[in-house]
């Protein structure tokens, strides 16, 4: 059953993450997947780190904290991924 927290609330994140953080994202649903799920991770390890609580289950918080990772995680994608425009 904790795998399936995991995919929903990686889909749920991932799918939020991408439509806030402009520019072409990976993958389609199974990037948002993908994103979501090591969003949670990432977002776990950086409210961990502040003494909170990570990922939970199938709730708001879990989400939020998925969310933020996957943010963080589209973000550094895109600061390696985007490349200078030739002139």
């Amino acid at each position: 059953m904790d795998i399936i927290a995991w995919i929903v609330v990686g889909i749920i994140a991932g799918f939020l993450a991408k439509a806030i953080v402009p520019g072409e994202g990976p993958g389609g649903v199974l990037g948002d997947l993908i994103i979501g799920i090591v969003g949670a991770l990432i977002g776990g390890w950086i409210f961990n780190s502040f003494g909170h609580i990570g990922v939970t289950g199938i709730n708001l918080w879990s989400i939020l904290v998925a969310f933020i990772g996957g943010v963080v995680l589209l973000l550094i994608i895109r600061l390696f991924s985007s490349r200078p425009a030739v002139a």
